[in-house]
C-alpha cells in the first residue's frame, strides 16, 4: 500500500483560500436569504467553494497547461448549467435570472480566489451585494 504524506502547509493554504471564499460569497448569499429567493445561504457558498476548489486541483494537476483553461471553461459551464435550474418560465415571463447570475458571479469569486486574484474577488463579491440590495428599488415590477 502507498504511503500516503500530507502537506499541513499546503492544508492550510488550502483552507485559507476555501474560507476566504466562504467570506466573499456571504454578503450574496445573505442577501438571497433574506429576500426569500430559491437560491441562498447555502447555494451561493457551495458553489463558490467548489468553484474555487475545482480550480485549485486544476491548477495542481495540469499547472498552467491547456488542460487547466479546460477545467476553468467546465467550471462556468457548470455554474451556468445549475444557474439555468434556478429560472422559471412561465406565461408572464421570467423569475430567477438575478439569481442565475448571481450563482455564475459567485462561481467568479471563487476562481478568482484560486488564482490569487483578490482584488477581483473583493470586487465581484461588493458589486453583487450592492447590485441585489439596491436595484430592487429601480426595477418594475
Amino acid at each position: 500500500m502507498p504511503e500516503i504524506t500530507l502537506d499541513t502547509t499546503q492544508i492550510l493554504r488550502h483552507l485559507f483560500l476555501l474560507g476566504i471564499t466562504f467570506a466573499l460569497a456571504l454578503p450574496i448569499a445573505l442577501n438571497r436569504e433574506h429576500s426569500a429567493r430559491g437560491a441562498g445561504l447555502r447555494t451561493f457558498p457551495l458553489v463558490a467553494i467548489a468553484s474555487c476548489a475545482f480550480m485549485l486541483v486544476g491548477m495542481s494537476v495540469y499547472q498552467g497547461s491547456d488542460a487547466e483553461a479546460r477545467v476553468m471553461y467546465g467550471i462556468i459551464t457548470g455554474m451556468g448549467f445549475i444557474g439555468g435550474g434556478s429560472i422559471i418560465k412561465t406565461d408572464a415571463g421570467a423569475s430567477g435570472t438575478a439569481t442565475a447570475a448571481g450563482i455564475w458571479m459567485t462561481g467568479a469569486i471563487g476562481i478568482s480566489v484560486a488564482y490569487s486574484r483578490y482584488e477581483i474577488a473583493l470586487v465581484l463579491s461588493i458589486v453583487g451585494f450592492l447590485i441585489f440590495q439596491f436595484s430592487g428599488f429601480l426595477k418594475r415590477e
